[in-house]
């Protein structure tokens, strides 16, 4: 017996998602477009991840408030600086892109300016009662960032794979290439936001991004899971066991995603403004992954050389096939 039985969506819907197919298919295609051309005309606003800059690490007398440190330095004209606790409450790093163009010169020049900005950081930080003495400054420069971004881009062909791999032994190469395919879809809307809206891409995005694929996948898996059982036990045409399969999982996918955009919009609102981004691409992610899962992966079965036939799920049913072609 069921004690807290919760269904947000009744079991028993009957709701024709397959009969919009086109019009979803239509709309996730323009949204694609949109974010492919926002990154291939604006391109992202990298953060000092990705470029370089100065890296000041500051120790305080007393836990110090970061939004504050974080919003002196925004009022000096340093924008795009990133600030964040480590170590102890008391020791707070700084990333910021320094204002005088010799911080990134070679020999004596450079190290100047690099201490005179970490000598005006500190001066931002300090208040009174509570003064921060430097532990360490250095510029870091942009060959850096590019391996980040490398080592980012190697991140993600190694998830891609793998998840054609494993979706393809689980089920058919036709379920692995939908489910890649409206992954990527969410990636991309994702990314295409953070390139339209100009917001600085760091690395917390990235991870933000990644974490996005691995509930895309986990969302879309689950109903081919039921498209599957359903396959092998109903007697109707492939439509039908798509959009039953779809109705079917509607409810949990539902309350799954309400659940994950809860807590990712705790961590938005209390996470502090080094893991905004992280939190923004999430939950730009829940809500696409969840509108992907149902009127995207599935519909795609449908489709062309994707179109899935019983056959395609019933092992034995392939084997007789066979076996009859055989002289």
């Amino acid at each position: 017996m069921k004690l807290f039985p919760l269904h947000l969506v009744p079991n028993d819907t009957r709701i024709d998602f397959m009969r919009l197919r086109w019009i979803s298919i239509g709309i996730a295609v323009l949204m694609a477009v949109v974010a492919i051309g926002a990154i291939a005309f604006k391109g992202f606003n990298f953060a000092l991840d990705f470029t370089g800059g100065t890296v000041v690490e500051l120790r305080f007398q007393q836990p110090p408030d970061v939004d504050g440190v974080r919003s002196r330095l925004e009022a000096a004209g340093y924008g795009s600086a990133q600030v964040q606790t480590f170590g102890t409450g008391s020791d707070l790093l700084v990333r910021l892109q320094p204002r005088e163009e010799g911080a990134q010169a070679e020999g004596g020049a450079g190290l100047d300016a690099t201490n005179r900005t970490a000598q005006e950081v500190v001066r931002l930080a300090s208040v009174e009662g509570n003064q921060a003495t430097v532990m360490r400054n250095e510029f870091v420069g942009p060959q850096v960032g590019k391996e980040l971004a490398l080592n980012g881009l190697y991140t993600l062909v190694f998830v891609v794979v793998g998840f054609l791999i494993y979706i393809a032994a689980r089920f058919e190469w036709k379920f692995a290439v939908a489910a890649i395919v409206t992954t990527l879809h969410d990636v991309l809307i994702c990314a295409g936001f953070f390139a339209l809206t100009g917001r600085e891409f760091d690395l917390t995005i990235l991870a933000g991004l990644l974490s996005v694929m691995g509930f895309s996948i986990n969302d879309t898996i689950v109903v081919f899971d039921r498209v599957r059982e359903n396959f092998r036990s109903l007697r109707v045409d492939p439509v039908e066991v798509l959009n039953r399969s779809v109705n079917q999982t509607l409810s949990r996918t539902i309350i799954t995603s309400v659940v994950a955009f809860l807590t990712v919009l705790a961590l938005y609102l209390y996470g502090g403004g080094s893991l905004e981004g992280m939190a923004i691409s999430q939950m730009i992610g829940i809500v696409i992954g969840t509108i992907s899962s149902i009127f995207v992966a599935c519909p795609l079965l449908t489709l062309g050389f994707l179109k899935v036939t019983k056959q395609d799920l019933m092992p034995k049913a392939k084997d007789d096939a066979a076996l009859a072609r055989r002289p």
